[in-house]
């Protein structure tokens, strides 16, 4: 039994989930996603509740039954709340600044790192 897929989906407030047939449509505040799903793969919105369903227990159904489940979900959560991902460095001489739109990175390289941040992605830098 697949104990991923077969977790609902809570819909939050202000999040509208649409189904058509095997496609997901997810809107939030922060964008639209929209994903495909696998033949044997449906799901269904009840009461606020979006649930992925399998036709029966072939290990390839109970595979894409979990996969899909996830993808739909960090979906639910994307158009909702959005990403975040923090990178903490420590040491002694290990810095990071960030000069305009690049990040410079000193990580004991004898040379200082500078990556240029991707539009719509916003970065800071917080001292220790």
């Amino acid at each position: 039994m697949s104990r991923v897929g077969n977790a609902p989906i809570e819909i939050p407030s202000g999040v509208d989930v649409t189904v058509k047939g095997q496609s997901v449509t997810v809107k939030g505040p922060k964008g639209e996603l929209t994903r495909v799903l696998d033949e044997p793969i449906t799901a269904k919105v009840e009461d606020g509740t979006l649930f992925v369903e399998r036709p029966n227990d072939q290990r390839q159904n109970k595979a894409l039954h979990g996969l899909f489940r996830s993808l739909v979900n960090n979906m639910v959560i994307g158009v909702d709340k959005g990403f975040s991902k923090e990178l903490a460095i420590l040491g002694v001489g290990y810095r990071a600044a960030l000069k305009g739109s690049f990040i410079e990175l000193q990580v004991g390289f004898s040379h200082v790192v500078n990556l240029d941040t991707p539009e719509g992605i916003l970065v800071e830098v917080r001292p220790p």
